[in-house]
């Protein structure tokens, strides 16, 4: 049985930074491209950032280009995200995916995951 497991959300101001963990158990972490999420009510959910399968390529949407970074410790099962000089706009649940694709110039990345999992509020406040 796979589980995914976020922690790190919380509230933060405006400018401010926090860091997402991901832990990850039941399945071969190492093989497979990971990244992150997020949703606000009344949206439909986005791929933000994701990593491919080595931790060797990164792709980030605009919006959060520059200012996030996705990481990852194949040895630990774990997935990061750090998020600098948050923006109100960025609030949202963030979800952490597994079993995806991520290609460095974003074709056909983060449309959908096999795995996720059941998401941590980040509040930014202005």
């Amino acid at each position: 049985q796979v589980e995914v497991v976020e922690s790190g959300g919380g509230l933060v101001q405006a400018g401010g930074s926090l860091r997402l963990s991901c832990a990850l158990s039941g399945l071969d972490f190492g093989r497979h491209a990971a990244g992150w999420f997020r949703q606000v009510p009344g949206k439909d959910r986005e791929g933000i950032s994701c990593i491919n399968f080595f931790g060797g390529l990164q792709y980030h949407v605009d919006s959060v280009k520059g200012r996030f970074t996705v990481s990852r410790d194949n040895g630990n099962n774990m997935l990061f995200l750090q998020m600098n000089n948050l923006k109100p706009d960025d609030t949202a649940v963030y979800y952490c995916a597994a079993d995806l694709v991520c290609n460095a110039d974003g074709r056909r990345s983060l449309t959908k995951a096999k795995y996720f999992g059941k998401g941590i509020q980040v509040t930014v406040s202005s």
